[in-house]
This record gives structure tokens, C-alpha cells and sequence, in this order.
């Protein structure tokens, strides 16, 4: 059932430790009703104009060097409903270095292949979560994500290249090690409403299914850290956000936010204000590519498997 009229909710200390001691166990876990509704929809309209301005480009590959300069999109990181659930597992001082809409259409949605996270993060140590916000229903039928309970202890296995089938990431997790895991802990579904959010362990075995159905799923994958892990990627995840507290001296730089220009995000509650918050800079920045050409840079790389290099 799609619920996306709920107002979202804080955490309670309560909560918050039961999530902490089934995400030690399992390796994930499940929380619901946390975004609020109008801000889901917001989402869902951010996408739907990405995928207007970017046509030619697959869904699944919304990328975000493609919105590095977008407000909306650093205005979702920084929901402080979202960065409460990080702080929770990694502290009080973080950081947001990617975040990505899978978005899988309907009836042709691409799979993800079994992974880990990690493996393709080039992170100084691996202080790290996945927090994935639903923006539509995600369910067994239309492509849902599915974990591996307890893999989470397994070290980071370098991925193979996959690609005699379409998959989002043209890799996938050596099939030995997710026969053994699964057969002796089994497979979990994690269906979602709109503003429900999954968090795993960047060491999690974890895919999901094409999409053949009528409905399209889609989420945003955000990768929070520890602003003591220092990000060593080349090339791939520049400009991470400081989404809370302190930057450690000598880690990472940390860019000011983007201001909201019209015509390079959608309008959003609260965008009239956003370019008044001490955080913000006075202009956009100038890369060096282009925002297409930095995420068909970035695909590239994942077909060759050069990500985490």
C-alpha cells in the first residue's frame, strides 16, 4: 500500500537501539514512516524532472555528480530525519559523499546485481552506512532490494564484471560466496512505502530484481560517513557535503552547499529562504565536466570496474 500522507517522525533513544542491536545482528535494518509525505513527493517530483532534462539517460543511472549542484537534492541529504538515523551508527560529525536515485521503470527495470556497497567505496577506514529512502512502493514485484542476514561479517570481496545481463552496476559478488551465505542464513525482502528507509552495512550481500511489473521503484541511495574516513576514490566522488557537525582536519574538503538557481533544481518548500543559510555559496561552481559528462564518466568507469580505484 502506498502510505505517503504520513508527517514522518523522529526516533526515539528507545528505537534507536533496538534498530542498532538488529543492524549489529542482521547487518540492516527497517524503519518506517520517516520521511515525511510532502517532502516524498517532492522527491518523486525531483525525479520525474531529472528524467525530463535527461533523457537519453537511464533511469537507474541518476547518479550524483549528475545533481552535485542541485539544492533539492542537498536539501534531502541533509533532512535531519535522515542524518538522526546516521548519527545513530557513525556519531555525530558527518558526512554525505554520494547520492543516487535507482530508479527502475516500469516493465524493462534493470537488476542489481549481488554486491557489497564497500566494494566499490575507496574509503579511509570503512566508517560507513547505506541509508536508502523510498521514494515509491518497493516491493517483491516491481524489483525490491534483498539482503543476506548476518553477511555483514564477511571482508569485501572485489566484484566481477557482469555483463551478459543488463544490471546497473555491470558487476556482481562472486556467485560461490552468495550460494553459501543464503543457503545457510537465507534471502529478506525489504518492501517499502513511500518515506520508509532501509539502512545496511557497506559489507552487506545485497541485490534486487528487475522490474517486469506495471510500477516503478525507485529509492535514494545515500552514502553517509564518518567525517574521520577519508575518501580516496580518483575522480569519482568530489565534493562531499558536511551533513552534521565537524569536518576532521586534513580528511576530506568539504564544499558549501549549492544556492537554488531556478532552472537547476525544482522548486521546494523552503527554497525562497535557502540561499540566506550561512552554509550556502553565493554562485555554483564551475567543474570541469559538465554534470552529464561527470555521470557518463562515472558509468563508465563502473562498466570497466575501475569505481573504487
Amino acid at each position: 500500500m502506498d502510505s505517503t500522507n504520513h508527517r514522518g517522525r523522529t526516533i526515539d533513544r528507545a528505537e534507536l537501539e533496538q534498530l542498532k542491536a538488529g543492524y549489529q545482528e542482521q547487518g540492516f535494518a527497517i524503519i518506517r514512516n520517516v520521511v515525511p509525505g510532502d517532502l516524498v513527493a517532492e522527491a518523486r517530483s525531483h525525479v520525474e524532472w531529472l528524467m525530463t532534462k535527461y533523457p537519453d539517460l537511464r533511469p537507474e543511472h541518476l547518479h550524483h555528480p549528475l545533481i552535485r549542484n542541485d539544492a533539492f537534492w542537498v536539501r534531502l541529504i541533509t533532512e535531519p530525519r535522515l542524518v538522526d538515523i546516521a548519527e545513530a551508527f557513525l556519531g555525530p560529525d558527518l558526512a554525505c559523499f554520494t547520492a543516487h536515485y535507482i530508479c527502475k521503470p516500469p516493465h524493462d527495470g534493470q537488476s542489481v546485481l549481488w554486491h557489497q556497497d564497500g566494494a566499490y567505496w575507496k574509503l579511509d577506514p570503512m566508517e560507513a552506512l547505506t541509508v536508502w529512502l523510498a521514494v515509491d512502493v518497493s516491493n517483491r514485484d516491481n524489483g525490491c532490494l534483498r539482503m543476506i542476514p548476518g553477511s555483514h561479517r564477511l571482508p569485501l570481496h572485489e566484484p566481477s564484471r557482469r555483463t551478459d545481463v543488463p544490471n546497473m552496476l555491470f558487476s556482481a559478488a562472486d556467485e560461490g560466496l552468495v550460494r553459501k551465505w543464503s543457503q545457510e542464513r537465507g534471502i529478506v525482502d525489504i518492501e517499502l512505502n513511500p518515506g520508509d528507509v532501509s539502512i545496511h552495512h557497506p559489507h552487506l550481500l545485497h541485490y534486487s530484481e528487475p522490474n517486469t511489473s506495471s510500477s516503478r521503484r525507485c529509492g535514494l541511495d545515500i552514502g553517509y560517513i564518518s567525517t574521520s574516513t577519508r575518501i580516496r576514490s580518483e575522480g569519482v566522488y568530489l565534493d562531499p557535503v558536511l551533513v552534521r557537525g565537524r569536518a576532521q582536519e586534513g580528511v576530506n574538503q568539504y564544499r558549501r552547499l549549492p544556492p537554488y538557481v531556478a532552472g537547476e533544481t525544482i522548486p521546494f518548500r523552503g527554497h525562497e529562504a535557502w540561499n540566506a543559510r550561512p552554509d550556502v555559496s553565493d554562485a555554483l561552481g564551475t567543474p570541469a565536466e559538465s554534470p552529464i559528462e561527470s555521470t557518463l564518466h562515472m558509468i563508465e568507469r563502473l562498466r570497466e570496474g575501475s569505481v573504487a580505484r
